[in-house]
């Protein structure tokens, strides 16, 4: 390598003395590239580029003019020239010292080494350094050059002398590394800054599909990695990302483009390939697409223009400011209308020449005009920072201090003045603390039109006029999804790793999705409900039968109706006591049994209101405690009638057994106790509770009462054993006498009975609404009525309306037909 980069740098060096003989000879500058002065500013531009790798047999200086000419590097090349030249005019910067310049074609990335080490060298050599503290280089620092690639090249052999070279294009974030490049500094933001300002585009439109084309060089894929870290906590996917250069398939690319139905193309490449690119998209007939640019290329003066360019969709640049440097457009022209020294020898000055006579200055001044400010801000730092090494004061410098290079550079890094409104500085990694980027539009004129801008200092601000843009779509923002948005109430199921490819999932009853995180369903609280597809949850309603409610009302009038008339009952057996129908009707075992079905009743007035443990109690033991008395009496009622009728015939030993000794009292006294202790152990073990429902509504909270089946099924068992012998003890009387009837009416109330728990057993399997408490309470209601109504109300009527048949006379006329019946 050492072969291949000094031969032509020997060559370079040789022909140096017979071009500064035909200057000798003519009264013009021997060179645009080279002025005389006091201290010397290198100068590395790119007029010329090497699109692809050139191969020699021998050691060959690069023939630069050969290769692609680039108008607007040219432009900038004259803008140096013209720093120099208007800082040698001023009276307050730098007075009575002179800057010179040696400026070089850098026009490879890889083989740029000869022009680097002439201004490195000394009398066209490159020597030791004579002390420790001592540099022999020529320049004091050096402009340049545009590229990354170019200055990953040429940056360590300045570093090695801490000479500053002042970047006005090497934009990868590399080079923010004091350790590696301690002598490197930039007149331009690094890329990290060019990719926020693009991510923020990309959010600002909610473009979260992109594609990603970068040149496959430390410019390219520095931006390529800066962008995949900067959309890491945002919804922006990259969708598909692509090395280019001049050899890539670009067929193959948009294909790939195509079938991921990519809308927004992010181009992060220098000018050749990007032209290529575009060419190849209008030949493919590549449409509808947001094309976003980098700085490199957004103001492009001839793309716009293309034929055909409309077709490809819209293009978003983000571009360095246009700046206009005063006076630079009257040194072009007045540059260009004197005659050069056209001496055939300077064709041979190693890349220091220039094909430009055939150049008008309107074609330089028109060309793309950005990065003009970041080669004068160049320019005047280096000149700033040997004013301060100089001592420079009121119109004089203290011309005998000697300069190096690193005393320049610790004066650069401290840089601190105005240039054009700006104030010129630099941060600790040598990136500017100043300037701004604009957004810029290719409108169908085919200039790049400024619609946003975004700006670093004092502040970070971001702004972009969105109706400023004429879109493809007639309008309307382009959208660029891999999948469309859901709806609210859905959540994102990922498919594969993009998280911006999803299906929409709705969030079922119960639960909801927060607006800011739709990835999961959240489950409501217990006191709240949602809808499918909520985006949050509202309260459920607290449902429970109060007393004042229509249905409760109508119950609690029927249960004090049926306490007037078990009272009226009472009083009317009382008065009739000795009466046959009260006799037959059971004596004193009515009163008991009509005090125990008011006392069931005392059940009733606790299903209503909100419950606590003594209502939920109180629905449950009156009730069930004295109904089994109820049906206890019944029972031995039951047995007494078939035994009187029939048992008493046929065993008059067992029935006068029953009457000596009481029977009916035994019965219903031990079944008494036996259902008080079921009770009582019932209610030990795991006594009712209040209970809410919060299963049976997805909307509502159905307050109740919960017993547990298991500890209360001794008392239900004993309940169903009472009703189950009663009624076989009724319906063996079923053949009794006509008018005698009270079997039948006990075989009927049983009946009722049963379809009444049936009905209520049946309504609440199917319904669990707040209304069930006021059935459970009618079923205890009609329990209660089944007995008083067909029991003991056919008898009032007989005591009030029938009088003749409450005799003795009549019953034992009855009696004795019956008997006579049965011996027959």
């Amino acid at each position: 390598m050492a072969a291949v980069t000094m031969g032509p740098f020997l060559v370079c060096v040789g022909l140096l003395a017979s071009v500064v003989h035909a200057a000798a000879h003519c009264h013009l500058p021997a060179s645009e590239f080279v002025l005389h002065g006091d201290h010397l500013i290198g100068g590395l531009f790119d007029l010329y580029h090497v699109s692809s790798p050139i191969h020699h047999h021998r050691p060959e200086a690069v023939d630069c003019t050969s290769q692609n000419f680039l108008l607007p590097n040219y432009r900038r090349f004259q803008l140096m020239r013209f720093s120099v030249e208007e800082i040698n005019n001023s009276s307050d910067l730098l007075p009575d010292v002179s800057l010179g310049y040696e400026i070089f074609d850098i026009c490879s990335d890889l083989q740029s080494f000869p022009g680097v080490l002439k201004q490195i060298s000394v009398d066209g050599s490159v020597q030791a350094w004579a002390g420790s503290h001592v540099s022999l280089s020529k320049v004091i620092g050096v402009v340049g050059p545009f590229s990354s690639t170019q200055t990953l090249t040429v940056a360590p052999l300045f570093m090695v002398d801490f000479i500053s070279m002042v970047s006005y294009g090497a934009s990868s974030s590399v080079f923010s590394s004091n350790e590696n490049f301690p002598s490197f500094l930039r007149t331009v933001h690094p890329n990290k800054e060019v990719i926020d300002v693009i991510i923020r585009i990309l959010q600002h439109f909610n473009w979260r599909w992109a594609a990603f084309l970068n040149s496959d060089n430390d410019f390219g894929i520095d931006g390529r990695d800066l962008f995949i870290q900067g959309i890491k906590d945002t919804e922006v996917c990259l969708a598909y990302t692509q090395n280019l250069n001049m050899l890539t398939d670009f067929t193959q690319t948009f294909r790939q483009i195509e079938q991921q139905k990519i809308g927004v193309i992010i181009v992060f490449a220098p000018k050749m390939i990007v032209e290529a690119l575009i060419d190849s998209a209008i030949g493919l007939n590549v449409t509808n697409r947001v094309w976003i640019a980098d700085d490199g290329w957004s103001m492009n003066k001839n793309l716009p223009k293309k034929k055909g360019i409309r077709s490809i969709g819209t293009v978003i640049g983000v571009s360095q400011p246009v700046v206009t440097i005063p006076g630079f457009d009257k040194f072009v022209f007045s540059d260009k209308s004197q005659n050069q020294c056209k001496n055939s020898e300077q064709q041979m000055f190693c890349n220091q020449f220039c094909k430009c006579s055939h150049l008008s200055a309107e074609e330089i001044t028109s060309a793309d005009p950005t990065f003009s400010f970041p080669v004068y801000s160049a320019v005047y730092a280096i000149a700033h920072a040997l004013h301060r090494v100089l001592q420079c004061g009121a119109g004089s410098c203290n011309r005998s201090i000697t300069v190096h290079p690193h005393m320049v550079l610790a004066e650069l890094k401290k840089s601190n003045f105005t240039l054009l409104n700006q104030t010129i500085q630099f941060n600790e990694y040598g990136d500017p603390k100043f300037g701004s980027y604009s957004i810029v539009y290719w409108n169908a004129k085919g200039i790049p039109e400024e619609v946003g801008f975004f700006h670093f200092h004092p502040f970070m601000h971001f702004y972009i006029n969105g109706t400023k843009v004429q879109w493809f779509t007639n309008g309307e923002v382009p959208t660029s999804l891999c999948s469309t948005e859901c709806q609210e109430g859905y959540i994102k199921t990922h498919n594969g790793i993009h998280q911006c490819c999803f299906t929409c999932e709705v969030c079922p009853n119960g639960t909801y999705v927060n607006s800011t995180d739709q990835v999961s369903c959240h489950h409501c609280e217990e006191h709240q409900w949602s809808a499918a597809g909520s985006t949050s949850c509202l309260p459920r309603t607290v449902e429970y039968v109060a007393f004042t409610d229509t249905a409760a009302v109508v119950i609690l009038v029927g249960a004090g109706l049926l306490l007037a008339l078990t009272l009226a009952m009472c009083v009317l057996f009382a008065i009739n006591y000795n009466t046959p129908v009260v006799r037959s009707a059971g004596g004193p075992m009515c009163f008991l049994i009509l005090g125990c079905l008011s006392l069931c009743s005392i059940s009733i007035f606790f299903f209503f209101d909100k419950p606590t443990v003594a209502f939920c109690v109180l629905r449950f033991l009156p009730f069930v405690l004295f109904y089994t008395v109820c049906l206890a009496c019944f029972v031995v009622r039951s047995f007494q009638i078939v035994s009187i009728f029939k048992i008493a015939a046929k065993f008059p030993q067992a029935h006068s057994w029953w009457m000596k000794y009481h029977g009916q009292w035994l019965v219903i006294s031990v079944t008494f106790v036996i259902q008080a202790f079921l009770i009582i152990v019932s209610l030990s073990s795991d006594p009712p509770s209040p209970f809410r429902d919060i299963v049976s509504y997805p909307d509502k909270i159905i307050l109740g009462c919960f017993m547990n089946l298991k500890t209360s099924s001794g008392s239900t068992v004993l309940l169903l054993s009472l009703g189950s012998l009663c009624f076989i003890f009724s319906y063996m009387g079923k053949d009794l006498p006509k008018n005698y009837n009270e079997a039948k009416a006990i075989t009927f109330c049983l009946l009722l009975l049963i379809l009444t728990w049936i009905i209520f057993t049946t309504a609440s399997m199917l319904y669990q609404g707040k209304y069930i408490h006021s059935l459970n309470a009618l079923a205890v209601l009609s329990s209660i009525y089944s007995f008083l109504l067909w029991y003991f109300l056919p008898k009032c009527y007989i005591i009030i309306f029938q009088p003749q048949k409450n005799t003795q006379k009549y019953f034992q006329g009855l009696i004795q037909d019956y008997t006579k019946t049965i011996s027959q």
